[in-house]
């Protein structure tokens, strides 16, 4: 029962589609681990229990070559007792030849006995042949699930690092990439661009301010040296220099020509 059952499952693990299993399974690189696992507990227990039934097939095999040994042995054994009681009694010694014929019959009823304890142990030798033999090709193709397991559990695992590398590097990719304007660097540029506009209209803002400035510091130049020349007048100077300034002739400019005429 024992050995049906070792035998059983053995051909159910050897027997099961494992593209079925990954396919219903969630996870298939935890599910090819567990299988890797359970495949591997059970070859070992596998192998314990095909080892044990070669060992008690190698059992009744040495007892059935020993049961043959002895038949031999015990047919030798009365071929030379029958020989001896013949001598006797060819010499006239009828006791001591029915001695030995005695002999030759324990002989021939052991040799009797030793060829049925061999005879009996055929069908148990050639039934635990058939189950070791079963056993065996159901641990090689368990062996063979086993590398193949390991196989594609390895390739998934490849195939999921490649995917997460090649993941990473798009995502790199797309983080630098200049053309995006939503990217990081699409929005730095425009931070920048924008300061440095600002820095422009500083620039052209403080130009502007300085020329007025300027153009304030001639005015009141100019109204300075009205009022002197006109202090000048007043108290009988000198005439004021014609041309002497340019500011005063842009001043006198914006007088009417009428009123000269009235003077």
């Amino acid at each position: 029962m024992v050995k049906q059952s070792i035998f059983g499952r053995i051909a159910q693990l050897a027997k099961a589609n494992i593209n079925t299993l990954l396919d219903n399974a969630e996870d298939p690189q935890k599910m090819l681990d567990q299988m890797v696992r359970d495949y591997t507990n059970n070859i070992a227990e596998a192998e314990s229990a095909v080892a044990q039934t070669i060992g008690n097939l190698r059992m009744l095999q040495d007892d059935y070559r020993e049961d043959i040994k002895n038949a031999q042995d015990w047919g030798n054994k009365a071929l030379a007792a029958s020989r001896k009681a013949d001598e006797y009694r060819g010499a006239g010694d009828s006791v001591d030849a029915e001695k030995f014929d005695n002999l030759a019959k324990v002989a021939l009823q052991r040799q009797m006995s030793a060829e049925s304890e061999a005879k009996g142990a055929e069908p148990s030798i050639a039934s635990q042949t058939e189950v070791v033999d079963k056993l065996k090709s159901g641990l090689d193709q368990m062996k063979g699930k086993l590398n193949e397991l390991t196989s594609k559990r390895n390739e998934l695992v490849a195939r999921s690092k490649t995917a997460a590398a090649q993941s990473q590097v798009h995502d790199a990719i797309k983080s630098i990439d200049f053309m995006d304007p939503t990217s990081e660097v699409g929005r730095f540029e425009e931070k920048i661009r924008r300061e440095e506009a600002k820095v422009r209209g500083q620039q052209e803002l403080a130009a502007s301010s300085l020329d007025a400035q300027f153009n304030q510091l001639e005015d009141l130049g100019e109204q300075v040296e009205i009022e002197a020349r006109l202090a000048a007048l007043k108290s009988g100077g000198a005439k004021p220099a014609i041309g002497a300034s340019g500011a005063s002739a842009r001043s006198e400019s914006t007088v009417d020509e009428a009123d000269f005429d009235k003077l």
